[in-house]
């Protein structure tokens, strides 16, 4: 079974990679869809697996392979302007996968408090990536003096890699709670999540009765 946990977690991790060849240019921050890819693969494979797949996808671009935005790799994409969104993907990832929790072949029956928390743990992970990279960004322009005299470093921050990027990841969001809940019930049969205490009770008693 671990053996297969790690197969899911590189397989995770290299369509994670593969997004980096979709890369559209605005601005310094480019829009990509390696960030809703880390947060969703947090969310499929939940608790402290969640951040897995990102975790080795960061560690592949930062020896050298050309997996990060763009192709790029290396110790430079980290301290440049979007470095801190390299370090969001990872917590984003891992919020995102705490709250969603661990999945459940039972999940095969959508229910709408499922639907809920799926979309909150997908969407708290979208917010949450922004911090260290909205952090990281400011201080870089700050220190290359790219911060224009009638904004503050906050306001070109938020102005050059938050606001015009909200509308993409809404509709990111909304593409990826939907997959996020037909994949999860499929991967549990493979992750031998364990099924709820309901159920254990269940067909323990129906065992009983049996006998």
């Amino acid at each position: 079974m671990k053996k297969l946990k790690s197969v899911f977690i590189a397989l995770f991790a290299a369509i994670i990679c593969a997004g980096s060849f979709i890369k559209i240019p605005l601005g310094l921050v480019p829009i990509v869809l390696q960030n809703v890819l880390c947060i969703l693969s947090g969310v499929l494979f939940g608790g402290v697996l969640s951040a897995a797949p990102t975790a080795l996808f960061l560690l592949a671009g930062l020896i050298g392979l050309p997996v990060y935005s763009g192709g790029s790799s290396g110790v430079a994409v980290w301290i440049g302007p979007t470095g801190g969104f390299l370090a969001g993907y990872l917590l984003g990832a891992l919020v995102a996968g705490l709250i969603a929790g661990k999945p459940s072949e039972e999940e095969s029956k959508i229910t709408w408090k499922n639907a809920v928390r799926i979309t909150i743990a997908i969407f708290a992970g979208m917010i949450i990536l922004y911090v260290p990279g909205v952090i990281h960004f400011a201080r870089w322009a700050r220190k290359m003096e790219k911060v224009p005299a009638d904004k503050t470093a906050l306001a070109f921050t938020l102005s050059a890699c938050v606001i015009p990027y909200l509308p993409g990841d809404l509709l990111k969001i909304v593409i990826a709670v939907p997959v996020a809940l037909k994949i999860r019930p499929v991967l549990a049969q493979y992750l031998g999540s364990s099924k709820s205490a309901k159920t254990k009770k269940e067909e323990s008693l129906e065992s009983t009765d049996s006998e």
